[in-house]
């Protein structure tokens, strides 16, 4: 199945995948692996999805754009932030 399916999947229940349907596949895979994985870093998103860290800021800014995203500093490290997903 591929991340489009996946993401059209889970909106038919929720609706709160719907601003992701236009994003690039970069930014749904981005999604999907916050969806599975919780909160990460970009440098985990990195690592997870394997696009390079450049494609995965990107993805995040599309992200935080259309309001399914949020990050915060972190805790461990001030110099990095967390990002999580804020749809089910």
């Amino acid at each position: 199945m591929s991340t489009s399916e996946t993401v059209t999947s889970g909106a038919s229940h929720e609706g709160g995948w719907e601003p992701v349907r236009e994003l690039p596949p970069s930014a749904k895979l981005v999604a999907k692996v916050l969806e599975y994985n919780g909160s990460l870093t970009q440098s985990q998103l990195a690592e997870e999805t394997l696009l390079p860290p450049r494609t995965v800021r990107y993805a995040l800014s599309r992200l935080e754009d259309v309001g399914v995203v949020e990050s915060r500093f972190s805790f461990a490290d001030a110099r990095k932030r967390i990002y999580s997903l804020t749809i089910e």
